[in-house]
């Protein structure tokens, strides 16, 4: 059982229990986020449909952090002109608990 999720602008493929890590999203109180843009579904092997509305991820925070720095260099030949600059983009560590599909309830496999 999987799921697609849109968030920050990407999809991710989550299953209940993986642990993913997305790009920065505010958390509740409680640390607990909801994914309400589900893109599709999958409930056994070798099916994949499109969820009606109302279809959710819930998950909670498991981290914060900054990924790796990656370097940005600007160069134009023959005109002296160099510039580096440096990126590191900030990320929020969930773990997906359940997916809610179509009145159905997916949680972590015992």
């Amino acid at each position: 059982m999987y799921a697609v999720i849109r968030t920050g602008g990407k999809q991710y493929r989550v299953a209940p229990g993986d642990v993913v890590k997305v790009e920065k999203v505010a958390a509740d109180e409680n640390g607990a986020i909801e994914f309400g843009e589900v893109l599709a579904f999958s409930g056994e092997a070798g099916s994949v449909a499109k969820p009606a509305e109302g279809a959710k991820v819930l998950a909670t925070v498991v981290g914060e952090g900054r990924g790796d720095k990656i370097l940005v260099f600007h160069y134009k030949r023959k005109k002296q002109y160099k510039k580096m600059q440096g990126h590191r983009q900030a990320f929020t560590q969930v773990k997906i608990n359940e997916i809610h599909v179509d009145g159905k309830t997916y949680g972590p496999q015992a």
